[in-house]
């Protein structure tokens, strides 16, 4: 088995770390404690980080000319003091490969904060937090994800694969080396494919490098693109087709039976009634059994570390 390096995961601390929520809890999460053994957490309570005790009164987000962070008991506006620390934070971090949050929290949300139509005003929407918003600001193209939308199965493995795959591109970047990126590109041929065949041929064209710039510079310039790449998940048309094309390396040596059982899984998954885990897996299992050694080397058949599915996908969770 291929081996993967460390990615850099900002989490929210409330997550299974510490019992820092306002309320004085802790909150036990699945994913997170799965991911502890393959992923470096950095974990933050902004809350806590503004100086607010544990536990606290509750605050929330109101909406206005610019959007505060109040904490009505009290008549505190924290907004000044939570957008200064988020930046400084964020500059703090020299690398980092994605992000974990508290879905819901005035500070952590992502998306589903809600927004207060005055401090003790009822709620008229919802949106990201004042921290929440700052990471989607600085790191546009940092996979960034709350706990509660990972428990959805596509998005789950999908941020599984994008925090692995930037990762292992960090590690490209720490060597400035050509010969390295065309390694890596190679390696993740299949899985940019299965992101749709234009990002794929544009990284290529970075790779190719018509016109001789510095290593470094075609690093940087690819690191872009390739994140960009994974901003969606990718589309169920795009990774049939890299089922099929991985497929007629393997299928001279199967029976017809054997060929008829795989078209099936791929109709199957077409369907939405199995994950993308079930055709890959076996394909990976004929790849083993043929010794193609040019699909074994591809990301896409082992995009994370394998034992990230089995606590994980008992339920059909398909997105």
């Amino acid at each position: 088995m291929m081996g993967f390096p460390r990615p850099r995961v900002v989490v929210s601390r409330c997550l299974g770390f510490a019992a820092c929520r306002y309320d004085g809890s802790v909150i036990p999460d699945a994913v997170v404690a799965a991911l502890k053994p393959y992923v470096e957490f950095i974990p933050v309570c902004p809350e806590v980080e503004i100086g607010l005790g544990v536990p606290r009164p509750p605050i929330r987000l109101v909406q206005g000319q610019r959007l505060r962070l109040v904490q009505p008991d009290t008549g505190l506006d924290l907004t000044d003091k939570m957008e200064a620390f988020a930046a400084r934070f964020l500059a703090s971090l020299s690398e980092v490969d994605g992000f974990i949050l508290k879905n819901r929290s005035p500070s952590c949300a992502l998306r589903d904060a809600k927004i207060h139509v005055s401090d003790t005003g009822p709620a008229v929407g919802r949106g990201p937090g004042i921290f929440g918003a700052a990471v989607r600001n600085r790191f546009p193209t940092i996979p960034a994800e709350d706990e509660g939308r990972l428990t959805n199965r596509t998005l789950r493995e999908h941020f599984f694969t994008t925090i692995f795959a930037c990762a292992t591109f960090r590690e490209v970047e720490k060597t400035g080396e050509m010969d390295e990126l065309i390694r890596f590109h190679s390696r993740q041929k299949f899985l940019l494919m299965a992101h749709g065949q234009a990002k794929l041929r544009e990284l290529g064209r970075i790779v190719a490098n018509p016109e001789k710039l510095p290593p470094k510079e075609v690093i940087r310039r690819y690191g872009e693109k390739f994140r960009e790449a994974f901003l969606r998940p990718p589309r169920r048309p795009s990774v049939i087709n890299v089922f099929e094309h991985a497929f007629g390396y393997v299928s001279h040596g199967l029976s017809p039976k054997e060929r008829r059982y795989f078209l099936g899984l791929l109709e199957e998954y077409r369907a939405e009634r199995v994950p993308a885990s079930v055709p890959r897996e076996v394909l990976r299992a004929w790849i083993i059994r043929f010794d193609v050694k040019y699909l074994a080397e591809q990301a896409f058949f082992t995009p994370f570390p394998p034992e990230l599915l089995l606590p994980l996908d008992s339920g059909r969770g398909e997105g």
